[in-house]
């Protein structure tokens, strides 16, 4: 393993320059002048910031390398526009054959398609998101959008008997899974492998060195099959499912192991469960009624019931397991921790977009940390703002969460926001992604604590060499700089794997 110097770097916080020299992987020294004589490289970074290594630390990994080849509809302003985008998009790319496939449709505000994602969708919406709409566009082929927030797809009756979906037009949640699924199954292995690749090198580009993977997959075996061919640039927590529970008792692995054969790469991450849907599907579960926007008044959706809920967690702690909990609106919030406090499971709220003030506390009182996606508050502001209006100050409550003594992990939720710590860190320090004002700057974070939310460990002796070298120093650069981040080095157990300008 390559013995390396770093000169010239100045570790995030400290104005001095030093050097840092790198050993089997780990961080052997911090200091001025080091002399390693056994040193095979040294790399000047011109007083560049260092800092640990950014994580994501929540990826549909697959699914994002997928996306970011399908046609892009988001921003669409209604059905008809998403049709129309979705045309000119086949036309101007290799969407010739007989499936299409797009993505990023937000309907929540749509005129025409109003509560078509909520449970007894409206005629209004069911006449503007049908099968027969798509198949005037696009005649003899099938068509599948999938939505912004992977809780729902619009696809014509050609897709539906194509992947084993029940009838055309929106489904949502369980059955939209099963078509997202469907997709990921037939998609070719030469041009996955290709996609895989770019997005692996687009994340490193951006400084990651690891992610949290919640891909609908047994992702144990599927990164342990990436490392064997060669696609090993980042650490990944490979979370699973309760599907693939089985499989993982077969090879005896509990949470936190190394996965055979991954070089350290590849452990097992955490039972990923489902206990709502999403906010702009209008299936987050809330304790108060969804406003005027929200179709029918309804307070969402619960995947399980409390004692299904509590069951599946003491599942997973019994097998050494911590989990992943997706909850969304306030009532899921509740729920959640009320079954990570009944078993004593260990483990994540994934996303927690609404939360009660009651709970705030309970993250820390339970050591249940809150994993959120900062992107998301900016892009669903005006969807909160139409259908959580009166409980839109405690959306998306990172500094409440922070100040209640909860541990916050930030991640991306990629594919449904670009997998980009920078953008997620920006986003947590300015809530707006256009000329608006920050949108309920109170819940802002500071710069420190988005950054300690994105990296794990520090640039000390005996810490791996996960590590990331910029050009601006990020606790004193704007909202703006963060997100279009100049990253000149990331290295991973002491392996370059992206190295721009140095």
């Amino acid at each position: 393993m390559t013995n390396l110097v770093l000169r010239n770097a100045r570790i995030l916080g400290d104005e001095r320059p030093v050097d840092v020299s790198i050993v089997g992987g780990a961080i052997a020294g911090v200091g001025a002048g080091i002399d390693v004589a056994m040193a095979s490289e040294e790399l000047d970074l011109g007083g560049r910031w260092l800092m640990p290594g950014l994580w994501d630390a929540h990826v549909h990994f697959t699914q994002w390398a997928r996306f970011r080849g399908r046609i892009d509809v988001s921003g669409s302003t209604s059905a008809a526009d998403a049709v129309a985008r979705l045309v000119s998009g086949a036309a101007a790319g290799p969407w010739d054959g007989d499936v299409v496939i797009g993505r990023g449709y937000q309907d929540a505000l749509w005129a025409d398609a109003q509560g078509s994602s909520a449970q007894g969708s409206s005629a209004q919406g069911a006449d503007a998101m049908t099968s027969q709409t798509l198949d005037v566009a696009f005649p003899g082929r099938a068509v599948v959008i999938v939505s912004h927030d992977l809780h729902s797809v619009w696809l014509n009756d050609a897709a539906a008997v194509r992947f084993g979906a029940r009838s055309g037009g929106v489904l949502r949640e369980a059955e939209a899974f099963a078509v997202e699924i469907a997709l990921d199954a037939a998609a070719s292995p030469a041009e996955d492998d290709v996609a895989l690749r770019a997005a692996v090198a687009e994340a490193s580009a951006r400084g990651v060195v690891g992610i949290r993977d919640l891909e609908m997959a047994d992702n144990p075996a599927v990164w342990a099959s990436r490392i064997a061919h060669g696609l090993d640039a980042l650490r990944v927590e490979a979370c699973i499912y309760p599907d693939h529970l089985a499989a993982s008792d077969a090879r005896g692995l509990r949470g936190g192991d190394v996965v055979h054969g991954t070089r350290g790469l590849i452990t097992v991450g955490g039972l990923k469960v489902f206990s709502d849907g999403s906010l702009n599907t209008l299936t987050a579960l809330t304790h108060e009624p969804y406003g005027r926007a929200g179709g029918e008044h309804s307070v969402g959706h619960a995947a399980h019931s409390p004692e299904g809920l509590r069951e599946l967690l003491a599942a997973a702690h019994g097998r050494g397991l911590e989990v992943a909990l997706h909850a969304i609106g306030d009532a899921a919030v509740t729920h959640a921790l009320d079954a990570f406090e009944a078993t004593r499971a260990r483990g994540t709220i994934e996303h927690a977009q609404l939360v009660a003030e009651r709970d705030l506390p309970r993250f820390a009182e339970l050591g249940i940390a809150a994993s959120v996606q900062p992107q998301h508050a900016i892009d669903d502001r005006d969807v909160t703002d139409a259908i959580w209006a009166d409980r839109a100050a405690r959306a998306f409550p990172y500094r409440s969460l922070a100040e209640a003594g909860a541990r916050l992990l930030m991640g991306s939720d990629a594919p449904v926001a670009p997998l980009d710590p920078w953008g997620t860190i920006a986003a947590a320090v300015h809530r707006s992604g256009d000329d608006r004002e920050s949108w309920h700057s109170e819940q802002e974070l500071s710069r420190d604590a988005a950054i300690a939310a994105s990296v794990r460990g520090a640039v000390v002796v005996g810490e791996q060499a996960d590590l990331v070298a910029v050009d601006l120093d990020p606790l004193r650069a704007t909202a703006q700089q963060l997100r279009a981040m100049p990253v000149a080095l990331t290295m991973v157990g002491g392996r370059i794997t992206h190295r721009s300008g140095i």
